[in-house]
């Protein structure tokens, strides 16, 4: 193992953090494999985009099909040196190969969701006839299957035959013998059938004594009846065991002969299985795998200490920011977080080689970093004889000669153990140096000389740990672009120094320590009441966006409650106009007749004209509309030169926008609200809602509202009319009516029926279709299968 990972490995504690994935391995094979760091940034962005992939597997509530892992690297290298397996290393083949089959199935499946695990982790199909021959010869205890040959069939057929005659000969012996055997039993020795005789009397049972018990008090004799079905009994045992032998080695041999495949399944599944094991603590962390930066940097946000998270211990969040050629320098108190900082710094590094996901947010970014050099902890060494200043030195030197623009640098209370001023001067310089280098470095210190280095050179940023003045205890945030005070003597205080002892320790701190402790301090104060009133401000701002949301949601349910008020009179509208139509219709016939009754004529009249007065004004509609449904529905007058023919306009006498179908004539347009058609003023027309151009512009240029897709033309009865048998003016008022409604739902096409008869119904319906209605493009008759010349179809613009 490199220096540089073996160090890193001990100071950031990586050992654990690989525990845990492993500890959510499902088999032994991938935790004996372990995890291993990528060894490139191509690799890397494998490894991360399939535990990707296998996170979103988890978020998905799907199942991968790693249900029964066997670890058969054993049985695997076992056929590589020639061997044969037993039938229970080849069951485990036989389940590892119907592991295989169900994750390329999954994998199949979802090809274009879990792309680099289905490259990765896809295994190859000629092994499924493997598997169908191991499932023929195996049986789901892990033994031979009857079925892996006849002869073993036949074998085992004759076995149990035998053994049935040798028992029910050995129950009647027991009952022959009874008086001398010491039990009413039979038993086996070294294979063979044998009844306990007592010592006393074993004579007097012939047969071939096989032992005594342990006592000594009993004798097994295998009575001379049961010899010779015995000696049979031996020799097929001995045939059945050569048979097994045979058929083992020969399956053994269809292993061997794809070896290599079987080898490629094996890794892929422990692979599948490890990957899972990332995403399984992954969502145990509510972490999120981190995008591969292109260059050696560090961009994360909310970045939590795996490891203590796991602890159960609630870690507080910070964003890092570092990239090659740059320095982060953190100060503040003693237990204030600074190494912890430090400490998942470069955990992310790692993990992300590893392909893991980070405790941090989604967005987050790091890029691949080939060494993680570290000074982190207590590096004295008695066997060495080297003392603590003189094991960093030893370490730090070791890093600047290893340190380039690929690397991250993390040194921990750099410098410390000797004199602080030329303690503080050699940090500085190695802090300067390695930036030189090119390395991302992130240092903790108590020197000030450092803080105020960090101040002054553009390639540092200062950055520190608060510490609550007012509860005597650290915060563990970062703060960026703040210096922080050490603070030691109220950590002493916090941690059980007396407090005479520390008011002794003030008198003799330098009075520009003390002022720069001051200073910092109060800098900490502005800042925590800054951030104070900024969580104020977003609780204030997300109160307004509260209520800003219940307010609109009002004005829609108000707007609603209008359209719903405008469409019931519009129903009661159009029951009256029908009403009257039928009721002129039936005045006409009887003035046809030869008693025309001129009392129901005149009541047709009264109610044409009370409806043509409430279509004419609308009255009812603009009555009835709540006020607070104009709601933002009216904008600006619009000049009668503006408004076209299907652009949108807002009617104030309805409150409501509406579809423009003809005019402006005189003063005048003809104007769609649902199924409501009518006349109204041009002075009553506004913008209509949205601010929306009522087809033109302030400009003057046409503004064509987006057409409503239209069906596919087919004849339905909702685009379909009849009018046979009718007169033709009250068929041409049906008509006129059918057109009106069809404009407003989204058929393209209408149908009327109109039959044949004499001609005159439907020369009178085309006409008017063609040359009285604005919107009919065209009208034709009717194709074989849509009725022929009995039918008029035609098309609306």
């Amino acid at each position: 193992m490199q220096t540089w990972l073996a160090k890193a490995r001990e100071h950031l504690e990586w050992d654990r953090r690989t525990e845990a994935v492993l500890a959510r391995c499902g088999g032994d094979a991938a935790r004996r494999a372990g995890v291993e760091l990528a060894a490139d940034r191509a690799q890397a962005e494998v490894l991360l985009s399939e535990t990707r992939e296998a996170l979103g597997v988890l978020q998905r509530r799907e199942k991968f099909p790693l249900d029964d892992l066997r670890d058969v690297v054993p049985h695997l290298q076992r056929l590589e040196r020639g061997g044969a397996l037993d039938a229970a290393a080849l069951y485990d083949l036989l389940v590892t190969l119907r592991t295989a089959r169900a994750m390329r199935t999954f994998l199949s499946r979802q090809r274009e969701e879990l792309p680099a695990l289905w490259l990765s982790c896809s295994t190859d199909p000629a092994l499924d006839e493997l598997e169908a021959q191991l499932d023929d010869a195996l049986s789901p205890d892990g033994s031979l299957s009857d079925h892996a040959s006849p002869e073993l069939r036949q074998l085992r057929k004759e076995i149990g035959n035998l053994r049935e005659r040798i028992v029910g000969r050995l129950q009647g012996l027991i009952d022959r013998y009874q008086d001398v055997l010491s039990d009413r039993y039979y038993t086996l020795r070294e294979g063979r059938y044998v009844l306990p005789v007592r010592r006393d009397a074993h004579e007097r049972v012939p047969g071939i004594v096989h032992g005594t018990s342990q006592s000594g008090a009993s004798v097994f004799v295998e009575p001379r009846p049961v010899v010779a079905h015995g000696n049979r009994l031996k020799m097929a045992h001995s045939e059945l065991e050569r048979e097994e032998q045979r058929i083992l080695a020969s399956l053994s041999e269809l292993a061997r002969e794809r070896i290599g495949s079987l080898e490629g399944a094996a890794l892929a599944i422990d692979r599948m299985d490890l990957r899972r094991a990332a995403a399984r603590l992954g969502r145990d962390l509510d972490g999120h795998v981190p995008v591969l930066d292109e260059a050696c940097r560090a961009e994360i946000h909310e970045l939590r200490h795996p490891l203590l998270l796991l602890d159960g211990v609630d870690v507080v969040d910070n964003d890092l920011s570092l990239a090659a050629g740059e320095g982060l320098v953190i100060s503040g108190p003693n237990a204030g977080g600074k190494t912890v900082l430090l400490k998942s710094l470069g955990l992310a590094a790692l993990m992300t080689r590893a392909g893991l996901p980070l405790a941090a947010r989604e967005d987050s970014r790091v890029g691949f970093f080939e060494r993680v050099l570290t000074d982190v902890g207590d590096e004295q060494s008695t066997v060495k004889n080297l003392s603590t200043f003189s094991a960093h030195i030893t370490n730090l030197a070791a890093i600047l000669e290893a340190a380039d623009g690929r690397s991250l640098v993390l040194l921990d209370e750099v410098a410390t153990g000797t004199d602080p001023q030329e303690g503080a001067a050699l940090a500085c310089a190695l802090v300067d140096t390695l930036c030189e280098q090119g390395a991302a470095l992130a240092v903790s210190t108590h020197y000030e000389p450092l803080k105020a280095f960090s101040l002054e050179d553009t390639r540092l940023r200062t950055a520190s740990v608060g510490f609550d003045v007012a509860r005597m205890e650290p915060s563990f945030k970062l703060a960026l672009d703040v210096p922080g005070a050490s603070s030691a003597l109220a950590v002493a205080q916090r941690f059980g120094i007396p407090a005479d002892v520390i008011a002794r320790a003030q008198r003799v701190l330098p009075e520009q320590a003390r002022k720069f402790d001051q200073l910092v301090q109060q800098l900490a104060a502005k800042i925590s009441e800054l951030e104070q009133a900024q969580e104020a401000l977003a609780r204030d701002r997300a109160r307004v966006d509260e209520l800003r949301r219940k307010q609109d949601k009002k004005l829609e349910s108000l707007r609603r409650d209008g359209d719903n008020t405008i469409a019931r009179e519009v129903s009661d509208l159009l029951a009256d106009v029908k009403s009257a139509r039928q009721a002129v219709s039936a005045a006409r016939d009887k003035l046809r007749s030869d008693k025309p009754d001129a009392k129901a004529v005149a009541e047709a009249d009264k109610l044409v004209a009370k409806v043509a007065k409430r279509v004419a004004l609308g009255g009812d509609l603009a009555s009835s509309q709540p006020t607070a449904s104009r709601g933002g529905g009216g904008g600006g007058p619009i000049e009668e030169g503006d408004v076209r023919v299907g652009g949108k306009v807002h009617v104030d006498r309805l409150r409501s926008d509406a579809v423009v179908l003809e005019g402006p004539n005189k003063g005048r347009v003809r104007v769609a609200v649902g199924p409501l058609k009518l006349w109204v003023e041009t002075g009553e027309l506004r913008e209509p809602s949205g601010n929306a151009a009522a087809g033109g512009s302030a400009n003057g240029d046409e503004r064509k509202p987006s057409p409503t897709p239209r069906r596919k033309a087919e004849r339905t009865p909702d685009n379909t009319v009849t009018v046979r048998g009718m007169r033709v003016d009250d068929a041409k008022s049906m008509v006129e009516t059918f057109v009106d409604r069809l404009l407003t739902t989204d058929h393209p096409v209408g149908y009327v029926v109109h039959g044949h008869g004499s001609g005159a119904l439907r020369d009178a319906i085309r006409e008017q279709l063609r040359q009285e209605m604005p919107h009919v493009r065209s009208a034709r008759a009717g194709a074989d299968h849509e009725g022929g010349d009995a039918v008029t179809v035609f098309e609306l613009d």
